[in-house]
């Protein structure tokens, strides 16, 4: 089978560079067509320039053109070059000389070969790499996040260059238009379990101003990759959350009941369970919220329920599916509570040590918590239903 590679430069006023990187890539048409790419495709986004660089394209007779007549984005602009790309393969590079064309050959393969779908180039696993520390620092945080969000490791989350296969758009999109266009695509690849493959590949400093924001970017980059994970597997990161919690409830109360002298441990006992039971009671809120989105996530994409925080069902079965019982236990535990705790004032008054608002609160507590998972397991339940009732209506037709 014979391959066309398309490559999308997107560009704004990169006049400094535009000509180098134009070369470069023209340049390795030979080693494409030995890795068994039968042609290349070269366009060049402008986006909106105000300097030289359209006038510079224009000069490349091999180079394609095209124009966005206001700055629209980087995302924008490759996803304008992918519609007039005509090649089966496309790729992406900037046009700021920092990514090497030179690469492609060692990108294209691992599709040629049937290996992959989309393939990386990744700056984090080459000890030459010119990156800055604090992009080293962020593209090192924002790859682990992505990797532990959708349990597939990755190393390069936001590398802006990639070879990948067109049929996989549909997947991809819809991606957004600005400098978080790679971290969206990595993280929804991940989701899509589109098989990814990374290549190392030699990065440069830039040449001329870099258009990306540390802080300001980095926040958009956060808020996009949690968003888009959100839209695939919520309860792998309200599970995250809702753990944390608890983790934290379970450390106040042994932190305040095994530092205290017995002079404070009364109270300081019964405020540390009760600041524990309220972080706990949190989290166990949030994470059975994780799994019932869970199921509104399934039911729209109409594919198996994604395990949530550990990957995998407890004890044969996912773990929503006891949260019914553990309500009713928390319901029964918290009203037994409570009037333990009244006949226990009632019969004794004036000996009691315990604190009159401590049970009565606990007992409040374990209650809206039973109803709350309750209420979640009800939910998925109906959820449930709703998404195998195509299913069950192709059996019933014998289709």
């Amino acid at each position: 089978m014979e391959h066309v590679l398309s490559v999308v430069i997107p560009a704004l006023n990169e006049e400094d560079g535009i000509a180098d990187i134009i070369e470069r890539v023209l340049a390795v048409k030979e080693p494409l067509a030995q890795a068994g790419v039968s042609d290349l495709e070269l366009i060049v986004v402008d986006d909106g320039s105000r300097d030289r660089t359209p006038e510079i394209v224009r000069s490349y007779p091999d180079v394609v053109l095209v124009q966005h007549p206001v700055n629209r984005g980087y995302g924008a602009a490759i996803k304008t070059g992918f519609r007039k790309a005509r090649g089966d393969l496309l790729a992406f590079l900037d046009a700021d000389g920092t990514y090497p064309p030179e690469y492609y050959p060692q990108l294209c393969a691992p599709i040629i070969n049937g290996q992959a779908d989309l393939v990386v180039g990744s700056r984090m696993v080459r000890g030459d790499s010119g990156m800055p520390l604090t992009r080293f620092i962020g593209n090192t945080f924002f790859a682990t996040l992505v990797s532990i969000i959708s349990n597939r490791k990755i190393t390069d989350s936001a590398s802006g260059q990639r070879v990948l296969k067109r049929d996989i758009l549909d997947k991809l999109y819809p991606l957004p238009d600005g400098l978080n266009f790679t971290p969206v695509m990595t993280t929804r690849a991940l989701h899509e379990e589109i098989t990814i493959a990374e290549v190392p590949i030699k990065y440069e400093e830039r040449v001329g101003r870099s258009k990306l924001s540390v802080v300001k970017d980095g926040l958009r980059f956060l808020n996009t990759i949690l968003m888009t994970a959100l839209t695939y597997n919520p309860a792998r990161i309200f599970g995250m959350i809702g753990a944390a919690l608890m983790a934290l409830g379970a450390l106040a109360t042994t932190w305040r009941t095994v530092s205290h002298s017995k002079a404070k441990r009364e109270d300081s006992q019964l405020v540390s369970w009760f600041i524990g039971l309220v972080l706990g009671s949190a989290g166990v809120n949030i994470f059975s919220m994780g799994a019932t989105f869970n199921y509104l996530v399934s039911l729209f994409h109409k594919r198996p329920i994604r395990q949530g925080l550990f990957g995998s069902p407890i004890f044969g079965n996912p773990l929503e599916t006891y949260f019914g019982g553990l309500g009713l236990g928390a319901i029964f535990g918290g009203i037994i509570l409570y009037f333990w705790s009244v006949l226990k004032n009632w019969a004794i008054p004036n000996k009691t040590k315990t604190a009159p608002w401590f049970a009565p609160a606990v007992s409040t507590i374990l209650v809206l918590t039973g109803l709350q998972l309750i209420t979640s397991w009800l939910l998925t339940l109906v959820l449930s239903e709703l998404r195998d009732r195509d299913l069950k209506t192709k059996i019933d037709l014998g289709n």
